[in-house]
């Protein structure tokens, strides 16, 4: 039997290794704000003990490459609702704020010659909420989703 690789047989080839290569990437990429938790954690991350009165919410928490501690919150259906962290560096705040991210940079830019403090800030909108502070070597923030934080959890909860 004579096999040829013809030029659709190629691009098929080269489609199909896309496609796999596309999944792999999606598969092992961050959830976002908004998004989904994955049934199976992220390398390095760890469930959390819940201290929230609602036993039905998930906590994972990792490490970031920076030495700063991520806390993951999701609803028990797993929408993720809220971020928190504390470390020495801000973590990728577009990376987990996703979808959010330019409407919530568009309004920090807005609000920076507005602010009081250096070292705290507060990003109120209203489909997203970020408050972050700290000093060099030592930051904090949460960040959540007010319309989407299930009933009897408040961001004070959020730690």
């Amino acid at each position: 039997m004579n096999f040829a690789i013809t030029p659709h047989i190629m691009r098929l080839a080269v489609a199909l290794a896309a496609g796999v290569s596309a999944m792999l990437i999606a598969s092992t990429a961050c959830a976002q704000l908004g998004g989904t938790m994955p049934a199976l954690p992220r390398a390095g991350s760890a469930a959390v003990a819940n201290h929230l009165a609602d036993a039905s919410i998930r906590i994972r928490a990792w490490t970031d490459e920076g030495g700063t501690k991520i806390h993951e919150y999701a609803t028990g259906d797993g929408l993720i609702f809220a971020y928190t962290w504390e470390g020495p560096t801000m973590p990728n705040l577009d990376g987990l704020l996703g979808r959010y991210s330019v409407s919530y940079r568009a309004k920090a830019a807005e609000l920076a010659g507005t602010r009081n403090s250096l070292h705290a800030s507060r990003v109120a909108q209203p489909d997203l909420i970020v408050d972050s502070g700290g000093q060099m070597r030592s930051y904090v923030g949460r960040a959540w989703l007010p319309t989407v934080i299930p009933p009897g959890i408040s961001p004070a909860d959020l730690q």
